[in-house]
């Protein structure tokens, strides 16, 4: 069997241009040589475009046969002759602006009838869907809730009562959402659940009384979040979710938790309830973060670390709990040595 190609070989397309989309500039190479598709350093071969950003593969680069390598400026000497070579400010970045060129359909996957309301859908007759939106089978949208053009429903989505979903959104299969406002170019990913009570209870000795969640969950503006993700509703206030913040696979975020503008959160990070991340916060994988705090604008928290009180802004953390990383490697390596002495002493 054949293996199956899910995003087309693209057509081919010039060296300068790829420079252009970039913002690079062809340090060496014909302007009209095409490139017709990517590859990583070691399965390059002719017609393929790589990058280049990371030290550790750069045996990798000396190697490659590809036709054009996207490169920072101080490794553009180690790209082998033949290899046509575009210097930009930031590879990553680069590619990353080359890619979604080339693959348009791999940002926001879209099948040939994304605007068109299945007869398989179930939509409520109250609900109110602008032109151009796309409801694929098994969808349900209840009563009242309203749906902005260019956005897609997918299979098997649960949209709730009075749910407010701006323009250009994908609410994918499988994903729930309820008790929320979504603004434009907001993208969940399959398995979201968004917008189910917060973790609220009066504890005490006559057992755990449940304590009713009746705020919402505010999504803004070009909002990514990934699969699996869990996003309650607000307690008693909403649960808030800043433009442009990217949220990975399998994050909880508790009620009344109000995330900033642009914040990255990684795979199963935990917000819990009432924390607060200013803007531009990025926070590693399986970091905790306790109730009530503030992570301060533009700070940054390592993987696997525990934030139990406020950190201040552009600080970098880690550990547990969470302090500056400079004092964290000095514990680290102070236990290490105490370790490695074998008699305590």
């Amino acid at each position: 069997m054949s293996e199956p190609n899910f995003f087309g070989i693209p057509a081919p397309v010039a060296l300068r241009d790829i420079a252009a989309w970039a913002d690079a500039e062809i340090f060496r190479g014909d302007e009209n040589l095409t490139v017709s598709g990517v590859a990583p350093l070691e399965d390059a071969g002719q017609g393929t475009l790589v990058f280049f950003d990371n030290t550790a593969y750069l045996k990798k680069l000396e190697e490659t046969t590809a036709a054009a390598c996207l490169v920072g400026k101080r490794h553009k000497d180690k790209v082998p002759e033949g290899v046509a070579v575009l210097v930009c400010a930031d590879a990553y970045r680069s590619w990353a602006k080359v890619l979604a060129k080339l693959y348009p359909e791999a940002m926001v996957p879209k099948e040939p009838s994304s605007n068109v309301v299945s007869d398989h859908a179930i939509v409520d007759a109250t609900a109110v869907l602008e032109e151009n939106v796309g409801v694929e089978p098994g969808a349900v949208i209840g009563a009242e809730a309203e749906i902005g053009s260019g956005t897609v429903i997918r299979a098997n989505a649960v949209i709730g009562r009075g749910v407010k979903i701006g323009r250009d959104c994908v609410v994918s299969s499988n994903a729930t959402v309820q008790h929320s406002v979504l603004g434009n170019r907001v993208y969940l990913h399959p398995g979201v659940c968004c917008g189910q009570d917060g973790f609220g209870y009066a504890m005490g000795p006559q057992g755990h009384l449940k304590v009713p969640q009746v705020g919402r969950v505010i999504i803004q503006d070009d909002v990514e979040v990934g699969a699996n993700t869990t996003i309650d509703r607000g307690a008693n206030r909403d649960t808030v979710i800043g433009e442009g913040t990217k949220i990975d696979n399998q994050v909880q975020i508790g009620h009344n938790v109000v995330v900033g503008r642009h914040c990255v959160l990684v795979s199963q990070v935990g917000l819990s309830g009432s924390c607060t991340l200013e803007d531009f916060v990025a926070i590693g994988g399986q970091t905790g973060v306790r109730g009530h705090v503030t992570i301060g604008m533009g700070a940054q928290v390592a993987a696997v670390s525990v934030v139990n009180d406020d950190l201040p802004a552009g600080g970098r953390y880690g550990g547990t709990p969470a302090k500056p990383v400079k004092q964290w490697f000095r514990e680290v390596a102070a236990l290490r040595k105490l370790a490695e002495r074998g008699d305590g002493s």
